[in-house]
Order: structure tokens, then C-alpha cells, then sequence
């Protein structure tokens, strides 16, 4: 009898722990999970949703945060951010245009100061930190990609023409020559589309002309006249290479001029490492050379700033979103950048960066060694009435043209600056 109760006793203890045990496991299994921090990122660059996808899944591996990437239509992103900045509805990161245009909604108060950032003052040149800074030079924004203006060339018909890369202007012009008398379309560009003349071609020669970005500096504090010899010779320049351009280039768009160079019909092509990725598969060598400067000056390139990333000043998360733009100032970020942004969108990280694709990394090769400035107009020219790259764009069409003398076009310049744009 006193077994049988002490082993009753023992059954009710251990079906007590089993109790116990299973109300401890009930507990544990529905205690809440943390929530998973969500970020979002505004963008104007919808072509590159799969890119910037898997970029961003690196860093959640890293941090354990996601952040989705949500581009807008390009010409709508502006109009579309300010909406939502307006609304309270703003993304957390969101990409940045840069100089006035991103400094107006720093000014307003919706990008957060970011002048702070680990790394941000250590690691990014002046110039493309200016890019993303207000005149009082506090930082609403992280740079991360440039493109740089080249000369795209046939590999395979210079190696056949004897013709050597040309270390100046004078030799560009002479060997346009040399292949035009050959029989074939030295340069593919044309006039149609307006925009590609005066980024891809102009913008690109000038900085060897002016001097770079001291050159450029100078003529925006009043030091030098926008009329004055050496943008006489930019323009100029682009008169001479008219002849070299295809046979009713007026009428010729930004595409058509991709397909004749495509098709091997132009040797040559000036254009934006942009567009890289849209040459991969040629059936001939191709590379790219830098725009030569003139005899007796140094060489410079246009390597213009591109993309920076600003986070919203009243978002929901902004520990996190700081964090991610610390992430971009570090030699790992960086080199997770470089992975995945498409060819020919370069971090401007300043340390040896690696370049996985052969064509990308020869093009971004050629910045070594020689200057580098932004397009022309963009850091003071751009916001008033005339616009300095309109004015730059209907000089450049009026000479190639034969409307305008580049002694007349330089004065159009000038003149249309004077009407608002006060030296600084």
C-alpha cells in the first residue's frame, strides 16, 4: 500500500513538471520576434533594380537590415520625391542630385545633415563631396558613383590604319583625317538629340582646353571671361571635328549614332562610360582614349559626379539609414559598390579600387595621371535664365552648324551669363 502511494505521488509530481515544462515551452514559443528594421530607397535609376538588389542584400547580411530599392521613372523622380517629402512619405535613403538641386531639400529640411559620417570627410575628394554640400559646405549627401567622358575607338581599324592613340588635340584631328581619307566615318556623333553633343563631346574636351577645375573655378569667381581665348578654342574645336562626323550628322540621333559605331561603320564615338554594357558584345576590339588636350597643356578628363545618397532628416529609421551611409564611406562598402554598380558608374572613393570587368576597368584606367573636373556648367551655371548649358548647347550646335563663328559663340556665352550670374 505505501508503495502504491509513493508511486502515485511520483506519477502526480513528474505529470506536474511535464505541465510545468510544456506551459514553459508554450511561453517561449509565442513570445514575439523581433521586428525586422525595413528600410526604403528612393532612385531615378530603374534600370538597375536587379543591381542594387543584390548590393543591398550584401549589406543585409552584414547588418541584419533590409533596405528595398524603389526607383521612379527618371524625368518623374524630382517632382515625385519632393511629393513625398512634402507628404511625410518620404523614403529613408533616397538618391541625391547633386549640387543646388539636392541643397534645396537639405535647406528645407528634408535631408538630414550628414557632414558627420565616419569616413565622409576622410575618404571623397572636394570636388565630390562639394557635389553634395550647401554654401555653408555641410554635407547632405554620401558620393558614391562618377562617369567619366571618353572616346570610345575600333581597336581592330586603328591597328589596321598604323594609327597610334593620340596624345593631343592636333593628333585627334590628324588622325580623323588620316581615316576619312581612308574611306571610313571617323566619329559617329550627331546633332538630333542636343543633349549628347554638349555632355558626351564638349563637356568632355573642355576641362583640356579650360584648365580643369581650377579653369573652371576661375571663370565662375570672375577671374577669367567666359569669352576669353581658350573657350574661343573649345568652341572651335568642336567646329573642326564637324567634318569628321557622318554625312548629314544634324539629323542624327544619340541611338543612331550608338548603331554606326556598333556596326563598325564610325571608328570613333564620344560618348559616357554609361554606356559600356551596350558595346559588350561587338565583334571587334574596341576600348576607349581619353580626350587629348591641346599641344602644351595637360591632360584632363571629365569625371562627373553622378549619384550620391542623402537619408531623409524626419524618417522612421534613422539610426539605420546612418549607419548604411557609414557603411558607403568604408573600403568594404566601397568595394561592394564597385561589384555591382553597372560598368562605367565608378565609385569616387578615393584608394585602389578593384575593377572586375576588363573593359570598364582599361576605361577607368585613363584617370590616371590627369585631372579631373566635372561638366562645366553644373556646379553655378546651370539654375538660371539663360541656362549655362543651354547657352553651351546652342553654341556648340550653332558652330558644328556653321551658324555661329566660335568667336560668336563664346560671346553668346557671356552675354547670357551676364544677364544673372554674379561671380562668387
Amino acid at each position: 500500500m505505501k508503495k502504491q502511494i509513493i508511486a502515485a505521488g511520483i506519477g502526480v509530481l513528474m505529470l506536474t513538471a511535464a505541465v510545468v515544462i510544456a506551459a514553459g515551452c508554450a511561453k517561449k514559443e509565442e513570445a514575439p520576434k523581433a521586428e525586422k528594421i525595413v528600410l526604403t530607397m528612393g532612385s531615378w535609376r530603374a534600370d538597375d533594380v536587379e543591381a542594387w538588389t543584390k548590393l543591398l542584400a550584401e549589406y543585409e547580411k552584414i547588418s541584419g537590415v533590409l533596405i528595398q530599392f524603389k526607383p521612379t521613372n527618371p524625368p518623374d523622380y524630382n517632382a515625385s520625391l519632393r511629393l513625398q517629402l512634402d507628404n511625410g512619405t518620404g523614403p529613408d535613403l533616397m538618391f541625391a542630385r547633386s549640387y543646388a538641386t539636392g541643397a534645396e531639400l537639405f535647406d528645407k529640411g528634408f535631408f538630414a545633415d550628414v557632414s558627420d559620417i565616419p569616413g565622409l570627410q576622410e575618404h571623397f575628394s572636394e570636388s565630390s563631396k562639394d557635389a553634395w554640400r550647401n554654401k555653408d559646405k555641410k554635407s547632405f549627401g554620401v558620393p558614391v558613383a562618377a562617369v567619366a567622358q571618353t572616346i570610345f575607338y575600333n581597336k581592330d581599324i586603328f591597328e589596321k590604319e598604323g594609327i597610334s592613340i593620340p596624345t593631343t588635340w592636333e593628333e585627334l584631328l590628324a588622325a580623323s583625317e588620316q581615316l576619312k581619307k581612308a574611306g571610313y566615318i571617323p566619329f559617329a556623333n550627331g546633332l538630333a538629340d542636343e543633349w549628347d553633343i554638349n555632355e558626351c563631346f564638349m563637356m568632355g574636351l573642355l576641362p583640356n582646353f579650360i584648365g580643369g577645375a581650377q579653369g573652371r573655378m576661375a571663370y565662375e569667381q570672375g577671374k577669367r571671361p567666359f569669352n576669353d581665348a581658350d573657350m574661343i578654342a573649345a568652341f572651335q574645336a568642336m567646329k573642326d571635328i564637324a567634318p569628321y562626323c557622318p554625312n548629314g550628322f544634324e539629323a542624327l540621333t544619340y541611338n543612331d549614332s550608338n548603331a554606326l559605331f556598333a556596326t563598325g561603320k564610325a571608328v570613333m564615338y564620344a560618348d559616357g562610360s554609361w554606356t559600356l554594357d551596350t558595346f559588350k558584345d561587338l565583334p571587334f576590339k574596341w576600348g576607349n582614349i581619353a580626350f587629348p588636350p591641346p599641344a602644351g597643356k595637360s591632360p584632363e578628363i571629365c569625371f562627373h559626379v553622378d549619384m550620391g545618397i542623402a537619408m531623409n532628416a524626419n524618417g522612421k529609421h534613422t539610426t539605420e539609414a546612418r549607419a548604411f551611409l557609414a557603411w558607403l564611406c568604408t573600403p568594404e562598402g566601397v568595394a561592394v559598390v564597385a561589384k555591382y554598380l553597372p560598368n562605367g558608374f565608378y565609385p569616387m572613393f578615393q584608394g585602389n579600387i578593384a575593377i572586375e570587368d576588363a573593359q570598364s576597368a582599361e576605361l577607368y584606367g585613363l584617370l590616371q595621371g590627369k585631372g579631373q573636373d566635372v561638366r562645366f556648367v553644373w556646379p553655378k551655371l546651370m539654375n538660371g535664365t539663360p541656362s549655362g548649358y543651354n547657352l553651351l548647347n546652342e553654341g556648340v550646335i550653332a558652330v558644328m552648324k556653321g551658324q555661329k563663328t566660335p568667336e560668336e559663340a563664346a560671346n553668346a556665352l557671356a552675354d547670357g551669363l551676364a544677364q544673372w550670374y554674379k561671380p562668387e
